[in-house]
């Protein structure tokens, strides 16, 4: 797969993403607004919870555009697979600088919609301003559309499908159609594959039979980003996650991957995760290891779900824009990207420890999670909040000792 490619005739010299060549009647009143971008829903399926997930897309797509790819001066093409009313693709082209976007949706109801939404940029028609073209709106199936593209090797630096239910059936098509380097944002519903009801179901979509375990949203992000990996692989390349993102309306499970070039031979980051229901530890185990499967506390990991690095950036890049501090339908970015930073550090393992669960073995009342947090890391642990889920800690500590310093804190108090 060529490594970078222009979509539908593009050239390499196209105007500034806000460049407006020639007047046009103004768009009607909207009756929404994301970060100062608005739109109307129309009859699309529309939630406002899901905003911060656009927010991280259009924070990471910004941060590729500028400093990320392999051929900088190409033009930045971004494709939205199941682009609801469009308000993504809007944002893709009014935020993150997108050169040219694709919308499409199967629902082709939605057309006027969409084309109201993105109409607020040029579109330019062929013949006469095919180099100037922006955007267009489509209404194929996802896995038809993405394979459409890779035959007519028209690659994408960002591409964006945010399917209901599972995405696994999208994933081929879409990593197909992806630049080499480029990202793919992937988007699953399938609560019940994250929380072991559906283990045939996990194993056939994404080559993981998933048990029933006490941090089920995790597990769901592992799930994905390990389904995509596998996809990766088959087609000679591997994936890096940049960020792993959940949110409780749903449940959704976000996970953002960038496409690289060559098999990953190194398979330290892909394995297995047990959870002892008799002491609460959990730990991970590798494909030679599948035979000597016991509980005992180790350091071994399959990977960290975030690139702290590129989080750091995503974090600056929010403070620059003014979304930092501003809370956006209860969520304020630089709390939630801060957590994930943390999250971040190589010496944590899968999972996550309950304090119910904590008080409940030690037999006292819960103590203070930013107490615990702190004392764990007095005596030498990782210890952090987790964004998966609340009254948690994502530690390497294990259980045992963490019961041990529940104890001691409410003795002292």
């Amino acid at each position: 797969m060529a490594a970078a490619a222009t979509a539908i005739s593009l050239p390499h010299s196209l105007s500034p993403p806000l460049q407006v060549t020639r007047r046009r009647p103004a768009p009607p009143a909207c009756s929404h607004s994301e970060r100062g971008v608005s739109f109307d829903p129309g009859s699309a399926f529309y939630r406002s919870d899901s905003a911060a997930g656009r927010d991280l897309a259009i924070l990471a797509a910004t941060l590729h555009r500028r400093h990320g790819r392999l051929d900088p001066s190409a033009p930045f093409l971004c494709l939205d697979a199941m682009c609801g009313c469009g308000v993504r693709a809007l944002r893709y082209l009014a935020q993150a600088g997108a050169d040219f976007v694709w919308a499409n949706d199967a629902n082709e109801a939605l057309r006027p919609i969409i084309l109201t939404n993105l109409s607020r940029f040029e579109r330019g028609s062929p013949p006469a301003e095919a180099a100037r073209r922006r955007w267009v709106v489509s209404h194929n199936d996802a896995t038809r559309l993405l394979a459409e593209r890779y035959l007519r090797r028209e690659y994408f630096d960002v591409i964006d499908v945010d399917s209901f239910g599972g995405d696994a059936a999208y994933v081929r098509a879409a990593l197909l159609a992806l630049k080499i380097g480029g990202l793919l944002y992937l988007t699953s519903t399938d609560w019940r594959s994250a929380r072991g009801y559906g283990s045939r179901s996990s194993l056939s979509s994404y080559g993981a039979y998933v048990r029933p375990m006490p941090y089920p949203n995790e597990v769901g992000l592992r799930m994905v980003i390990g389904g995509a990996a596998r996809e990766a692989a088959l087609l000679g390349f591997h994936i890096r996650p940049v960020f792993s993102y959940f949110a409780y309306h749903g449940p959704i499970y976000r996970v953002m991957v960038q496409l690289c070039n060559g098999k990953d031979n190194d398979s330290s980051n892909y394995g297995f995760i047990s959870h002892c229901k008799s002491c609460g530890q959990s730990q991970t185990f590798g494909f030679d290891e599948l035979g000597r499967i016991s509980c005992g506390c180790t350091d071994r990991t399959v990977g960290p779900l975030h690139d702290a690095s590129f989080l750091t950036e995503m974090r600056s890049l929010a403070d620059e824009w003014g979304w930092a501090y501003t809370s956006e339908n209860g969520v304020t970015l630089e709390k939630l990207l801060s957590m994930m930073i943390e999250e971040s550090d190589p010496r944590l393992p899968p999972g996550y420890i309950r304090l119910d669960e904590i008080s409940r073995r030690a037999k006292v009342n819960s103590p203070p999670l930013s107490t615990l947090i702190n004392s764990l890391r007095k005596e030498g642990f990782s210890a952090c909040r987790s964004h998966i889920g609340t009254n948690v800690i994502k530690t390497n500590c294990p259980i045992s000792s963490c019961i041990n310093v529940a104890r001691e804190i409410r003795n002292l108090r």
